[in-house]
């Protein structure tokens, strides 16, 4: 009987090489892993349960129960992932792509992840987006209606103006910094 367990915090490849190698060494076989989870084999005693515990805890990372923070943490999976890790462009928006994927009704899914992390989604999609312009400015290569395009933003001016409400300035002042620097996507 395959078991899935939820880890918070899982938010780029590193991350999943990092929780791999701990299921590894517990002993746990794994079947699948992606971020956010880790689909065992087989069901993990509470004692082995608790070592990998404070293993993830001690890189970062935390085990989840099952329930509303697991749920909470999928849809932050889905979000960083579409946004960070995927170069297709979403045909859909957030609402429906979060509704299909976890079979949950949005405005359920919506409620939930305001109460629990303070925020809406439509407001955690916003800074994962500005953090995906940072990092394209950063490396200088597309342009910023190019950026625009990729990001789904209706126009290069609404991005200006979703860039500088969140950051206190336009893209053009940020990119002329030297080390601009993004925040890790974890502590967004």
């Amino acid at each position: 009987m395959s078991t899935t367990l939820h880890i918070k915090n899982m938010v780029c490849p590193r991350c999943i090489t990092a929780v791999k190698q701990v299921f590894v060494n517990s002993g746990a076989t794994i079947k699948e892993i992606s971020l956010g989870e880790v689909e065992l084999d087989e069901t993990v005693d509470e004692k082995v349960r608790y070592k990998i515990s404070g293993e993830l805890s001690a890189l970062g990372f935390e085990l989840l129960e099952e329930g509303r923070s697991s749920l909470v943490s999928k849809i932050k999976s889905l979000i960083i992932d579409r946004i960070h890790h995927n170069q297709e462009e979403l045909a859909e928006n957030f609402s429906t792509y979060l509704s299909d994927q976890l079979h949950h009704d949005y405005s359920y899914l919506s409620r939930l992840f305001s109460s629990v992390e303070g925020i809406t989604i439509e407001r955690f999609v916003t800074r994962q987006r500005i953090e995906k312009v940072k990092e394209l400015l950063f490396y200088d290569e597309l342009t910023l209606k190019e950026i625009a395009y990729r990001l789904n933003y209706s126009s290069p001016a609404y991005l200006s103006t979703q860039f500088k409400k969140e950051i206190g300035m336009t893209p053009g002042e940020f990119k002329r910094l030297h080390r601009p620097g993004h925040n890790p996507l974890d502590s967004i």
